[in-house]
């Protein structure tokens, strides 16, 4: 069994809080937007870190991370990309990546609206955390914690870190 945290579009700013929410957590996966090379250095000091860039991040980040990632946790097929739509619109090329890989769960971020329903086209489990930056639309900052046991994901959690332009410790 592995206990994730799931976040996206930092932007360049991460809250303390996330440390404390994540303490129990075995990995770490960032769906983009990270922001700056600091907000991937906290991160990778502190667990494990499966992440992708975003379309804000530059080429600094960008040589440091991947557009796209696509590996099993627990038995349980993975792909995650930055900007992924959501079920019933996602783009050509997102529709060929989940046709050829065929995951069972499918993770991206961009939007910053917080999401987790299932695909039943694509039979996949399809999840956005939100945004957990003070950057963007949003009105309240987002992320996701899970376990993966035996192929399966149980125990989602949506966890709210307060107002976007309020940091929350």
């Amino acid at each position: 069994m592995k206990k994730i945290g799931l976040i996206s579009d930092t932007h360049g700013w991460l809250d303390e809080a996330v440390f404390n929410h994540f303490k129990t957590c075995d990995e770490i996966w960032h769906a983009g937007d990270i922001g700056s090379l600091d907000v991937l250095d906290q991160l990778r000091k502190f667990k494990p870190l499966k992440v992708v860039f975003g379309n804000i991040d530059d080429h600094v980040v960008r040589n440091d991370t991947h557009e796209t990632l696509h590996w099993s946790c627990e038995g349980l097929e993975v792909v995650m990309t930055h900007i992924g739509g959501r079920p019933g619109q996602y783009s050509l090329p997102v529709r060929k990546m989940l046709t050829q890989n065929k995951p069972e769960l499918f993770i991206c971020g961009h939007s910053h609206i917080c999401l987790a329903m299932n695909d039943p086209k694509f039979k996949l489990l399809h999840l956005n955390p939100g945004a957990a930056g003070r950057q963007g639309f949003h009105h309240v900052r987002t992320m996701m914690r899970f376990q993966i046991d035996v192929a399966k994901l149980t125990n989602l959690e949506v966890i709210e870190l307060g107002p976007r332009s309020e940091r929350v410790v």
